[in-house]
């Protein structure tokens, strides 16, 4: 008897075998040759940008490094933090309303949520964010009261709708569309069979897909959503166009006084990858944790980080009989 891989056993060849040892150690290794050449290529094109980047007196990495801690870059930094995690909750609640009413069984809620994701969906955030920004041009004076009848509390439109509040709706409202699709195709990935035993013991529906079908969903549904809060960091830069103090608006108003174009956007490069790069650690960690017992889930941050399946474990390896 013998362990090998399952890849060796399907090259077996068939017919009548006995025991034997199969010696895969000393095997030749199948030649890359291409492999060695695009190394070669990507070392030369990286020795290039590290030269660039060097002796590249226009970068200004004084400039870069004076305003890459200064307190005005701090502030807008923090406004773009803040505006994600807004922006993102508001996504996700509304994404995971709107993602069980796209299962609901009622058709009216279902098709009121498919036409909210057409919608939101369909149109550019930029628009939408412009949209919101300018309200008052279509409503001067937003009211709440009796539909149809007498309002109860009205103000101006200028006033309710800030900048923060019109960048909120504009990138929460077309994150919820996003996230309602994750989220029903998490959901859409439980087996039935899970829901119908839960049925069975005679858990509500709402039990059943808080303690059963959720848990379960989380591992499809987090890869995406860790993909979308790092895609949400980069999308707050489009706020600087509604004259909102983030990152980006906050380089462009010192640049635009001090004619430091790049090494300003170099700083603001410099911040995203940042806060990107801690929050891919972060993804890295939440996967490993809903990933448990699969597969094929990462070992460690390298692991996520390369998509390495990891070592062959014991369970990877079948015996069989190989021909004498």
């Amino acid at each position: 008897m013998s362990t090998v891989s399952p890849k060796e056993q399907a090259t077996s060849p068939p017919g009548n075998s006995q025991s034997a040892d199969v010696d895969v150690a000393n095997a030749a290794r199948v030649k890359h040759p291409l492999r060695w050449v695009a190394s070669l290529v990507l070392l030369v094109l990286t020795a290039q940008l590290a030269h660039l980047l060097i002796t590249n007196a226009n970068f200004q990495w004084g400039v870069v490094g004076s305003y890459f801690d200064a307190q005005v870059i701090g502030a807008g930094l923090l406004t773009t933090l803040k505006l994600t995690v807004i922006a993102m909750a508001v996504g996700i609640v509304g994404g995971l309303g709107l993602g069980v009413g796209r299962l609901s069984g009622n058709p009216l809620l279902r098709a009121v949520c498919g036409a909210y994701i057409w919608f939101f969906r369909g149109t550019p955030v930029l628009v939408q964010l412009i949209f919101w920004y300018n309200l008052s041009a279509l409503l001067p004076r937003i009211s709440l009261g009796i539909p149809f009848g007498p309002s109860l509390i009205s103000g101006s439109t200028n006033s309710i709708i800030t900048p923060l509040l019109a960048a909120t709706l504009g990138l929460g409202l077309n994150e919820a569309a996003y996230m309602a699709e994750i989220i029903r195709a998490g959901l859409l990935s439980v087996d039935p069979g899970q829901s119908e035993a839960a049925a069975a013991l005679g858990m509500s529906r709402a039990r059943t897909l808080r303690r059963i079908v959720v848990p379960q969903a989380m591992r499809f549904i987090v890869p995406p959503t860790g993909s979308q809060v790092i895609s949400m960091v980069k999308a707050t830069s489009l706020v600087s166009v509604i004259a909102l103090a983030d990152l980006l608006y906050t380089a462009q108003s010192i640049y635009n006084r001090t004619f430091q174009t790049i090494p300003l956007l170099v700083v603001v490069v410099l911040w995203y990858l940042v806060i990107t790069s801690v929050l891919y650690i972060g993804q890295s960690f939440l996967e490993r944790h809903y990933a448990r017992g699969a597969r094929y889930a990462p070992r460690s941050f390298w692991d996520f980080l390369l998509s390495h399946r990891g070592p062959r474990t014991a369970a990877d390896t079948v015996t069989v009989e190989v021909p004498s």
